[in-house]
């Protein structure tokens, strides 16, 4: 099995930059799909971003569109976030997630609260 580590969190100003990284251990991480997930203070876990193990494919919530960028180094067992334009409204505790079921699973709504391996998380604070 597959186990996460994330990191790259911090403190940024509105309009700034981070790349949050996802450490992955085990040998099988390259058939993984993995995505990002975020929760702000007293809210639920929102989906982020997904990307298939190959990394061919991508989706993205809309509210993230053409601001965050994922990507993966399978030979490095790693996936990453790269967000830009950060808002205050970004800011919230951001989780990797990998599920062997596929992208469109880790991106689907109805069925990613039960993807199979979640990492602890990262702080991500934008200020105005």
């Amino acid at each position: 099995q597959v186990q996460l580590v994330e990191s790259g969190g911090g403190l940024v100003q509105a309009g700034g930059s981070l790349r949050l990284s996802c450490a992955a251990s085990g040998r099988t991480f390259s058939n993984y799909a993995m995505g990002w997930f975020h929760q702000a203070p007293g809210k639920e876990r929102e989906f982020v971003a997904a990307i298939s193990s190959s990394g061919g494919f991508t989706y993205y919530a809309d509210s993230v569109k053409g601001r965050f960028t994922i990507s993966r180094d399978n030979a490095k067992n790693t996936g990453y976030l790269q967000m830009n334009s950060l808002k205050p409204e970004d800011t919230a505790v951001y989780y990797c997630a990998a599920d062997p079921r596929g992208a469109r699973t880790v991106a689907d709504n109805r069925l990613n609260r039960a993807l199979e391996v979640w990492g602890q998380g990262t702080l991500v604070t934008v200020s105005s």
